[in-house]
C-alpha cells in the first residue's frame, strides 16, 4: 500500500467537503473540505524550515487543533510525525533528540534539553501555534 493515512482522507474530503472534521474548544468548526488548505500551508512552512519526505519531526507540545493539522501536515508532505510527551524532562528530551535525530523540534518556546547533555541538534526548533489557523479564519 502506498497510500498514507492523509491520502485516505481525501476519500471524505471528495465526498462530504462540508462534513466535520473536528469542532475546536473555541467553537470553530474545521470541515473536511478545509484540510487541504490548512494542511497544504503547515506542509510547506515545515518543507521551508528544511523538513524533506522521510525526515523526522519531533513534537513535544499540548493537544490541541493545530498539533492535529500539524500531524495531518507532516503525513502530507512525507515527514515523520514523532509524539513527545509533554511530562518529559530536559534530559529525556536530549534523550529522544540526539536518537531520533530530527530535522525539527516544534516545542512550547519554554522547553529546552539539558544544556551540554545534547550534541546533535535538529536543524531548527518552533512552535507556530498561529500557523496552522492562519489560513482560515
Amino acid at each position: 500500500m502506498s497510500d498514507n493515512l492523509y491520502q485516505h482522507f481525501h476519500t471524505v474530503i471528495e465526498r462530504q467537503p462540508e462534513a466535520t472534521f473536528m469542532t475546536t474548544p473555541a467553537g470553530r468548526v474545521i470541515r473536511y473540505g478545509d484540510l487541504p488548505g490548512l494542511t497544504a500551508g503547515l506542509a510547506g512552512a515545515l518543507q521551508t524550515m528544511g523538513v524533506a519526505p522521510g525526515d523526522r519531526v519531533a513534537v513535544q507540545v499540548e493537544k490541541s487543533p493545530e498539533t492535529i493539522l500539524l500531524y495531518l501536515a507532516c503525513l502530507r508532505m512525507g515527514g515523520v510525525y514523532l509524539p513527545l510527551n509533554t511530562a518529559y524532562t530536559g534530559e529525556e528530551i536530549a534523550y529522544f533528540l540526539a536518537d531520533a535525530e530530527p530535522a525539527l523540534f516544534v516545542c512550547r518556546p519554554r522547553t529546552r534539553p539539558v544544556p551540554g547533555r545534547f550534541v546533535p541538534t535538529p536543524r531548527r526548533q518552533a512552535w507556530p501555534p498561529s500557523m496552522a489557523m492562519a489560513g482560515a479564519a
